[in-house]
């Protein structure tokens, strides 16, 4: 009886061992984007799903929060977390600041998840996983390999202006979109590998669910709340006039975040020519609209199916 067990034990992991020399090899860029960044789960699990083997991930911004979780071997939970998140629940876990670095500060939400996910090595992790993070007093890029996941995270994802800095030493660190939104050249590539990247700041349309109907107003609320802090900050000298036909500063200083971004993405993207790039809307939702994450995994998985499909209509084969 015994030796059969043993017997079964070892099928088991033949067949295993198998299936990943068999499987192709994944190594995943996950872009920064605030809560879009949602649809990089979408886009993991259809990846598995067609029988892909992810065996590095890179992650910037949000894109370092769910590669992550991902590679600590929590996605499925951090998925269910964000789905039972309600409007309130994410009004709740924005812990506001009259800081002049930024208005959240971002430690409530990783105390939330730390309490069922845990703090982990990075190091430990089977999956190698790379967050990026920005240096704003040394002016260069930081790369956490190992330590704590969730102090790389809280670095990464320190969005200017927004998420107050995180000080480490004598540095402080911001995210890491602010020099490398999608950071293709920290992948070890290998020859017959796949590099997908998955950029969540595309210029292109987005057609909202007709269930959405109220994400207007519900936006119209988030700004009007964010006016309504802003009112008690010191203002620069303007007139009437010239505020209402130009950009307040908060959207003027995230406009050009934005488009450094954009053009960052479009430089890496032309430089390293990734073998599948996912295009994510840039107006699929806000930097915290975090209780829209069915919508917004869905809008992974269809991204991900529209770039397959073009990418297997080209018959292109990778390196």
């Amino acid at each position: 009886m015994q030796n059969k067990f043993l017997f079964e034990i070892s099928l088991s992991c033949i067949f295993e061992w198998y299936q990943l020399l068999t499987m192709k090899k994944v190594r995943l860029v996950l872009g920064s984007g605030g809560a879009r960044g949602m649809a990089h789960i979408g886009v993991i699990e259809e990846l598995e799903k067609k029988g892909f083997h992810i065996v590095e991930v890179v992650g910037c911004s949000m894109g370092a929060v769910v590669g992550g979780i991902y590679c600590a071997g929590y996605l499925s939970d951090y998925k269910h977390w964000l789905i039972k998140l309600s409007r309130l629940d994410v009004f709740r876990l924005l812990d506001f600041t009259l800081s002049a670095q930024g208005f959240v500060k971002g430690e409530r939400v990783f105390k939330s998840i730390e309490e069922f996910i845990g703090d982990h090595l990075i190091e430990n992790f089977k999956i190698p996983f790379t967050a990026v993070a920005s240096d704003i007093t040394h002016k260069k890029e930081v790369h956490y390999k190992s330590g704590s996941l969730f102090k790389a995270l809280r670095s990464s994802i320190a969005i200017p202006t927004v998420l107050t800095p995180v000080r480490d030493g004598k540095s402080e660190l911001v995210d890491g979109g602010v020099l490398n939104p999608l950071p293709l050249n920290l992948i070890n590539k290998e020859p017959g590998d796949w590099i997908v990247a998955v950029n969540l700041n595309a210029n292109i349309p987005y057609k909202p669910s007709a269930t959405l109907s109220d994400d207007n107003k519900e936006r119209a609320y988030y700004l009007k709340m964010f006016d309504s802090m802003m009112a008690v900050l010191p203002k620069f000298e303007t007139s009437k006039e010239e505020t209402l036909a130009s950009l307040g500063l908060f959207d003027l200083l995230n406009r050009s975040y934005e488009l450094t971004q954009d053009r960052l993405t479009e430089l890496m993207i032309d430089v390293h020519k990734p073998d599948l790039v996912i295009n994510i809307s840039r107006d699929a939702c806000g930097v915290f609209e975090f209780y829209r994450a069915n919508e917004i995994i869905e809008e992974g998985r269809k991204a991900f199916h529209k770039a397959y499909e073009q990418h297997q209509a080209h018959d292109v084969t990778p390196d």
